[in-house]
């Protein structure tokens, strides 16, 4: 028993360190370091938008699962006139997550569990009637290591996430979801593919070449 728990230790350890090495040595780390994001993920949404011009001064856009709050602060910084990341705004941001989110400047924030009808209503409130522009999605469900369960709960979450869109977001607007390969992934993208006229699955440079995940891209709710 002894010894297969310092075995573990000892590869959990030697994981770590070379998570931490690479975190450490990641340019996207080092990039969001110098321009003053709080994570390196503002470059995957960026890469996305940059490249299907989605975002644009006067929009409104929810950010789902928005904590620690880069997606926040690359949508303010797109809706600032000067694209700077705080003073004037043409637009309006509101951001939902389950774990606290420190304050960004023109980012109306929502701690809550978006699974729940309260949180909804909270951002119903808050949008006062408007429809969304853009969604965009980065949540992603707790993984418990077993396929099948956790493939369960990516697409409960992304559905609700095309459910959101499809009652709160404009005719011609876009969701942008983070979505993992498995046992779930066929599933969410015939979801997508029957709610957006336009379905387009975006791997950013970003996102690490290990990971799993990608994102979907759906515009035109039918």
């Amino acid at each position: 028993m002894n010894t297969q728990s310092k075995s573990t230790k000892v590869t959990s350890k030697k994981v770590n360190k070379a998570w931490l090495h690479d975190h450490i040595n990641d340019p996207y780390v080092k990039l969001a370091g110098r321009e003053g994001y709080r994570a390196r993920a503002a470059y995957k949404l960026k890469e996305i938008d940059e490249t299907l011009h989605l975002i644009r001064p006067g929009h409104l856009v929810v950010d789902l699962g928005s904590t620690p709050g880069a997606w926040s602060q690359y949508i303010r910084r797109r809706l600032a006139p000067e694209g700077a990341a705080a003073g004037d705004l043409n637009g309006c941001i509101i951001a939902l997550d389950l774990l606290p989110m420190e304050p960004i400047e023109g980012v109306t924030f929502i701690q809550g569990d978006f699974r729940e009808a309260q949180s909804v209503a909270q951002l119903e409130q808050v949008m006062a009637g408007r429809r969304a522009d853009i969604v965009v999605s980065d949540m992603a469900p707790n993984l418990s290591g077993i396929a099948s369960a956790d493939a369960a709960r990516v697409e409960y979450l992304v559905e609700l996430a095309i459910e959101f869109a499809q009652n709160h977001m404009k005719p011609q607007g876009t969701l942008v979801a983070k979505v993992f390969h498995g046992a779930s992934y066929n599933a969410v993208v015939g979801r997508f593919k029957t709610a957006f006229q336009t379905v387009k699955p975006f791997k950013p440079k970003a996102s690490r070449d290990r990971s799993s995940e990608t994102f979907l891209v759906g515009t035109g709710l039918k």
